[in-house]
């Protein structure tokens, strides 16, 4: 046995046609049963990749129009904060005026009633020196001149006495 490294190197056609014959015969069996079997393989692959092209670009559109909606509700989500805020002062704002004016209500209803009370007060007070000097006086006089005056004439001068007591001239 002769083993040449150049018996392995040259191109020999007989070997050139049966390695063409035995590749043709191998590519026609494949393709008698193996061709609908690898082109639907093929056909299976390249659907389910747009498949997933597809689930992504419309993931990506979802994702953006979340983007979008998300950020619109943010600005919405600051005016409306500064709105109940706005509210909120008015309110606050109302409510002091409604209590200050119902403090001055009330305080004006007591200083009120306070002045009618002093005003009572006093006449009651006028009255009851009136009558106090009234009786004073009285007393006073009728000690004075006790035996001299008839009971008739002691009336009139009690009767001038108290109407003169009311006048501001006998006060000052």
């Amino acid at each position: 046995m002769n083993i040449d490294i150049t018996n392995y190197l040259r191109i020999n056609p007989v070997d050139m046609a049966l390695v063409c014959i035995s590749t043709l015969i191998i590519c026609l069996v494949a393709k008698h049963f193996f061709w609908d079997v690898i082109t639907d393989y093929f056909q299976k692959r390249h659907d389910a990749i747009a498949a997933d092209i597809q689930a992504g670009s419309d993931a990506r559109k979802a994702g953006e129009d979340y983007k979008v909606q998300y950020e619109t509700q943010m600005a919405n989500a600051k005016s409306d904060a500064h709105e109940i805020l706005e509210t909120a002062k008015r309110n606050a704002t109302a409510e002091k005026k409604e209590i200050l004016a119902k403090a001055r209500d009330e305080a004006d209803g007591l200083k009120t009633k306070a002045m009618q009370d002093i005003e009572r007060e006093k006449v009651q007070a006028q009255k009851e020196m009136k009558q106090t000097i009234t009786d004073v006086a009285f007393e006073a006089a009728s000690k004075i001149i006790e035996k001299e005056l008839d009971e008739k004439q002691q009336q009139k001068y009690v009767d001038e006495f108290i109407e003169h007591a009311g006048d501001d001239t006998w006060q000052a």
